[in-house]
Order: structure tokens, then sequence, then C-alpha cells
């Protein structure tokens, strides 16, 4: 029999978390044809989500928990989840039921039929305008940056071979970007239609500078677009300020008394420099991402392990 391993990224999904526990359950074992665990990464949550994972894991040996030292996202909860999984397919969703448990052999059908990964695709999202706004935007930049297939919808429920895995949590660098390392490993990828569910309780935990922070992570660690984009703007304006200074040269031999303008100089000045602080930013970024990186700073921090064996 295959195995199959879950990773569920956790945050305040102390009430959560056992439904989406027993929809797996329930629902791998009505197909019968594969063996399964769970990982639960509790990505410090300031609620009892701990606590709840530690029940569950007290109530099967194959639920396994992992609990990090301080917050460190929801990519690095899951690099930590597919680093300790050892199933032949990896189903990664999320902890507060939008995501459907009960139709995860839509996804493990087309890995069956020989995609190498595969993403669920939702008709009618039931996310807040906010976070739609960033899905869009996060669509975008992949497709734009990281040489999505325009066809492709990525989401947080997708389920990879080993293989690919494997190759995933070789990347051990500071900023994990999880889309990033499944296009870098692999184009042979699907979508399947499934149901997106209102959310239980609460709300999304990605404010507005997580996902600026997310989108930061996925063009810098694996994409030099935006260096080259820097420098076609660079170029762009640089030959705009020599054509401008020629008219002002030809409009002055033509016309004496007309006076160079004051307001038009300081406008030019301001883009200018703008531009130029802006381009030095975006290069800041990128060596300040390497400096930490060269420092050997982690993923994340794991504080206690739950229902491992020793060995591991």
């Amino acid at each position: 029999m295959k195995k199959v391993s879950f990773v569920i990224p956790c945050y305040r999904s102390e009430h959560t978390l056992p439904h989406v526990v027993a929809e797996i359950r329930e629902k791998m074992d009505s197909l019968g044809k594969y063996e399964y665990d769970i990982f639960l990464v509790n990505d410090c949550s300031p609620d009892d989500t701990l606590g709840t994972i530690k029940r569950l894991c007290e109530e099967d040996r194959c639920i396994r928990g992992i609990d990090f030292s301080k917050n460190f996202g929801q990519h690095s909860a899951l690099m930590a989840g597919l680093r300790y999984s050892d199933g032949d397919y990896v189903v990664c969703l999320d902890d507060d039921g939008q995501t459907p448990a009960n139709e995860v052999d839509k996804l493990l059908d087309k890995l069956e039929e020989g995609y190498d990964a595969v993403y669920a695709r939702y008709e009618h999202k039931k996310h807040s305008a906010f976070r739609n706004l960033g899905s869009r935007a996060n669509e975008r930049m992949t497709r734009t940056m990281l040489g999505k297939p325009a066809g492709l919808y990525v989401s947080s429920y997708f389920a990879v071979k080993r293989f690919v895995v494997n190759d995933m949590v070789r990347y051990e660098n500071s900023y994990p970007y999880v889309i990033g390392l499944v296009l870098r490993a692999t184009k042979n990828i699907a979508n399947v239609v499934v149901n997106h569910r209102e959310r239980e309780e609460g709300s999304s935990g990605y404010t507005f500078k997580k996902l600026v922070g997310l989108w930061f992570n996925g063009f810098t660690a694996f994409s030099v677009k935006p260096l080259r984009i820097a420098t076609a703007m660079g170029a762009i304006s640089a030959l705009a300020g020599f054509l401008y200074g020629i008219y002002t040269i030809i409009k002055r031999l033509l016309n004496p008394d007309v006076p160079v303008g004051f307001s038009s100089t300081m406008a030019a000045i301001v883009f200018f420099g703008g531009m130029i602080m802006l381009m030095l930013g975006l290069i800041g970024e990128y060596i300040g991402r390497i400096y930490i990186s060269l420092n050997n700073s982690p993923q994340y921090v794991i504080r206690e392990k739950i229902n491992f064996d020793e060995e591991i």
C-alpha cells in the first residue's frame, strides 16, 4: 500500500483542528487503499492549539505534532512537516476547515494519473475581499516572476509526489516559499476542482504586512527578474533624461529668451532620485537576505516533537 502524509500548519485552530483531522481519518479509512499519517505543526499559536494537538496525538499514534519556539510563518511550518514526512504522496492543507479534506481523493487520483503535483482549484472562494485581492496579486506575481503557467491555479491545498518533496526540502535558506519550490522541481502540475467552505470561526492570519512579506520571499528567493526590471527602468529613465536634455538645449538655442524652468528641473530630479532609491532598496533587499542566509538563520526552531520515535 502506498502511504499518504498530511501536513497541516496550525495557528489559532484549537476548535477547528479536531474536525479537520476527523475528516481526514474518515475519508482515508473509507478509501482503504492507502496508509497515512498526519503532521500537525503548531506555529507558536497564542491559543490552546498545542493542547489540541497533544490530545489528538494521544488518541492516535499516526498523528504527530511539532511545536515551534516562535511564529515562523505558514511556509516554514510546511517545510518542517515536509522534512519529517515519509509518505509516497504528501498532501498539504489548512487547519481552518475551508479546504475540504474529504475531497482529497480527487488530488490523489490525479497523482495516480501521472502528475507530479496537483493543486486544488476553487470555483467559488469563501475568503474575505482582502484575502481574495491578496490571492490575485500572488497569482500575478508567481506568473510573472516564477514562470507559473498561465492556466495553473495555485492554492494552499495541494498534493505532491515523494521525489518533489525530496527536492523541496533541499532548500535550507531562511525564506522558504513553497510554491516556488514546487515550480522549481516540476512543471507537470494539474488542477482539480474542489469546494471551498466558509470559515468556521476566526479570521485569516494573513495581514497585509504578512502578505507583502510572502510576496517578497517568492520573487527574491527564486527570481532575478526584479533586478532585471530595475535595470530596464534605469535604462529607460536615463534615456528619457538624455532626450529631455537634448530637447532643452535645442529649445534654448532656438529661443534664447525662454527661461529654463525651475519646476521641470526639480520634477526631473525628484523622479530620477526616486527611481535610484527604489532600485537601491531592491538591491539592498537581495543583499540583506543573502547576509541573513549566510548567517545560517533557521527556517524554524522546534521546541517539542510529539509521537515521534527517538531516532527521528
